[in-house]
């Protein structure tokens, strides 16, 4: 019997190039969502409420039947404050600002939704900035990088030359944590490039 086809439930550069990456066949259909925090919603929470919802819209749509739905969602914590994407420079700056010279707590739900129902990982990495000045933080924020990325950088760019040190899952921080991935996708019969059927 088939595996089952897979949605990723993004229009995400990052996560694409991520899930193609492991060696599965997947269409992109963007989710389009309110991604707005509730009140007093913990970080942890929300991204895993963001994960699931993505997962579940498109799940919802006609050409969604029978599929596997992948849902994610990445945001950066401060002081257990959410600092999603950028609006405006201002923003970019006192996001950038926060994150000097400390460390912070980057968080990745993901969502698998099928037959099984709604299977959600969560993961966290810390990063650690090096100590930026005024302009440093303006000549990165006079990049088109900052403003499509939560925290108002992007470690697998020129941003990752903010990033002193990170512990914990390098994917996670770009966006989609390959090794829970796989391991959801594994569990629901999608065959990726590193299992020994992939090349039967």
């Amino acid at each position: 019997m088939p595996a089952p086809h897979l949605l990723l439930a993004s229009a995400s550069p990052r996560r694409r190039q991520l899930l193609q990456g492991l060696g599965v066949e997947f269409s992109c259909v963007a989710a389009d969502i309110d991604e707005t925090p509730a009140a007093r919603e913990a970080p942890a929470d929300y991204v895993q409420r963001m994960a699931q919802e993505k997962a579940r819209a498109v799940a919802a749509r006609p050409q969604a039947q029978g599929c596997l739905v992948l849902g994610a969602d990445t945001t950066v914590v401060v002081e257990e404050d959410i600092l999603g994407k950028p609006a405006d420079h201002m923003q970019g700056l006192a996001m950038l600002a926060r994150l000097s010279g400390r460390e912070h707590q980057v968080l990745t739900a993901v969502c698998l939704l099928g037959p099984r129902g709604a299977q959600t990982e969560l993961v966290q990495t810390a990063v650690e900035f090096v100590t930026l000045d005024r302009a440093t933080c303006e000549a990165y924020l006079a990049t088109d990088e900052p403003w499509d990325k939560a925290g108002a950088y992007a470690i697998q760019g020129l941003g990752g030359a903010l990033v002193r040190a990170i512990h914990g899952s390098y994917s996670n921080v770009v966006g989609l944590p390959l090794a829970q991935t796989r391991a959801l996708l594994a569990a629901n019969g999608v065959v990726t490039a590193l299992d020994p059927s992939a090349g039967a």
